[in-house]
């Protein structure tokens, strides 16, 4: 027995709880840290790296979930762990008020435990979702729970920005706690049982160990081919994360309410763009992934620089519709990508889609946690040479639109151009 579509759905609504609590540390406490706080962009830069590089982890959670079984349990406990260190984070955010090194030691530690929360239970619900879905529902059921993530992250960065004006600290915290107590108890009502009803046996047989599982993966070229571009292709993807709310106060004179609303919308253009390119490519079977996401990508790069020059006017009423268009760009390459992922983690090897979806995980893991430091890091390098706030952002948004342009070039060699619903990725040699 697979999933039905209700249960696809269900699992899609821990995503949604995913996206909801991530979206608070890289979004709000990123924009309070910056702008109320003054603390330099690469400080926030690097707690985001951390969490991202935790995620490192994320084979080994696959590979533990190919072997073991029992994913209930660590997508429950995954989101509980990230809860917590969200509320943490929200905490230590808080305490640089009043002592610097306590702030930092709170808030390693809590951006620790979100890689934990989100590496075990996003890696789970993904190889819960590669073994359990039929084939020809694999990518109708990526497009749906990535759109319930991002349905989930644009929601809540718009609410928790209509709700925060006027900012207070306390404020704040009864904020959070809602946000991740609701998700904790989503993800209970959401998953509990699903397992249970579809006939997945753990590979108790294999002996294999985590290091020759991956190696195995590791050897199949057209899995080795596309981690290398989710590596780069994540990376321009989340260049601009950590720096565009600080972008929209320092330049624009956005208030921490209208920041937050600003990362909802863009949310908002993503969930567009991947409902888009689901129904024209899934549904209507018009155009290949290969020139979805190659549009994807130029569109962004086109995108971002329209977001640059518009620094130079810093007229508040244009940044809205610039950066929508960016998000949805985003969205239409984002949810190709995805489509290939979830059709190539079945192929290979048996009993390894976990494996193969923690691998690339972990890919888009340490791209994001490269790229927002990157990003984040340029911006402060370019404001002490530049001393100017628009001409230094712009600058490294220009330099995101070319790395945008290099992943297009790249999808042009990786992704086939299959039409429809038949997601692959070229084979190796």
């Amino acid at each position: 027995m697979t999933l039905s579509w209700l249960s696809i759905v269900r699992l899609g609504l821990v995503q949604m709880a995913l996206g909801a609590v991530v979206v608070l540390t890289t979004s709000t406490l990123n924009r309070l840290m910056v702008v109320e706080l003054a603390l330099p962009a690469v400080l926030p830069g690097f707690l985001i790296a951390l969490h991202y590089g935790i995620q490192i982890t994320r084979p080994n959670w696959g590979f533990r979930s190919d072997t073991s079984g029992h994913r209930t349990r660590w997508i429950i406990g995954g989101m509980i762990a990230l809860a917590l260190g969200a509320f943490g984070a929200t905490v230590g955010v808080l305490l640089f008020e009043s002592s610097f090194a306590l702030a930092m030691t709170v808030s390693i530690a809590a951006y620790a435990l979100i890689g934990v929360g989100v590496g075990a239970s996003g890696t789970s619900l993904l190889a819960l979702l590669a073994t359990a879905t039929a084939p020809h529902r694999r990518a109708a059921a990526a497009t749906i729970t990535w759109l319930m993530m991002i349905a989930g992250i644009a929601v809540t960065a718009g609410t928790v920005g209509a709700f925060l004006d006027p900012y207070t600290p306390a404020l704040l915290l009864r904020i959070v706690s809602y946000v991740t107590g609701g998700a904790i108890l989503l993800t209970i009502l959401a998953v509990w049982g699903v397992e249970r009803d579809v006939c997945i046996q753990p590979q108790t047989g294999d002996k294999t160990t985590f290091i020759k599982g991956l190696r195995e993966v590791w050897s199949e070229p057209a899995a080795r081919k596309f981690t290398i571009f989710v590596f780069l292709s994540m990376t321009a993807y989340f260049m601009q994360e950590l720096i565009l709310e600080p972008y929209a106060g320092l330049v624009f004179g956005f208030t921490p309410g209208q920041s937050t609303a600003l990362s909802g919308a863009q949310n908002g253009g993503v969930f567009l763009g991947m409902l888009t390119v689901g129904i024209v490519a899934t549904g209507l079977r018009r155009g290949s992934l290969r020139n979805w996401v190659t549009a994807g990508c130029i569109g962004s790069a086109g995108s971002l620089a329209t977001i640059s020059i518009l620094g130079g006017v810093a007229n508040p009423v244009t940044l809205m519709p610039a950066v929508v268009c960016l998000g949805f760009f985003n969205g239409m390459f984002a949810v190709a990508a995805i489509g290939s992922m979830m059709a190539l983690a079945a192929r290979g090897r048996e009993a390894r889609e976990g494996t193969r979806m923690g691998l690339w995980g972990a890919a888009q893991a340490v791209a994001a946690g490269f790229g927002g430091l990157l990003g984040a890091a340029a911006v402060d390098v370019m404001r002490i040479f530049t001393h100017s706030d628009a001409t230094a952002f712009g600058a490294v948004f220009l330099f995101e639109a070319a790395l945008f342009v290099v992943a297009a070039l790249l999808a042009l060699r990786v992704i086939e151009h299959n039409r429809g619903r038949h997601m692959a990725v070229v084979p190796g040699e």
